[in-house]
């Protein structure tokens, strides 16, 4: 539980360090900062990622006593990135919304889930 509550926290930080400058942007807060201002806060966002995205991985790998793989690992990452996003952009960009094929990648998202767990013989 502790890893995957690390990646959802990892995951929001990151989803504002890539989007978030965005939605300031349209708030009218960042539209006069130069790009190199725009990097720089979004990178100190990211370095503030990693502190959860890089003790997530080292208690959740299976080699450090965790219970995931490597890829059982970056599917996790993968899934809780989009979901975090999905719910980002419907709540900070009012314009975006969900449509049924986004629901259709969704359930193929817990398919993939389940056949990267799924234990082969």
């Amino acid at each position: 539980m502790a890893t995957l509550g690390l990646l959802v926290v990892s995951n929001i930080l990151m989803t504002f360090a890539w989007y978030g400058h965005l939605k300031l942007q349209t708030m009218g807060i960042s539209s006069n900062w130069p790009l190199i201002v725009v990097i720089l806060f979004s990178w100190g966002i990211a370095l503030f990622e990693y502190c959860f995205m890089i003790p997530a991985n080292r208690i959740g790998y299976v080699e450090n006593g965790g219970p995931f793989s490597l890829l059982e690992l970056k599917v996790l990452q993968e899934v809780i990135t989009l979901m975090v996003f999905s719910v980002f952009v419907t709540v900070f960009f009012k314009g975006e919304t969900l449509h049924w094929n986004h629901l259709v990648s969704f359930a193929l998202l817990i398919l993939a889930v389940y056949f990267a767990f799924m234990k082969v013989n």
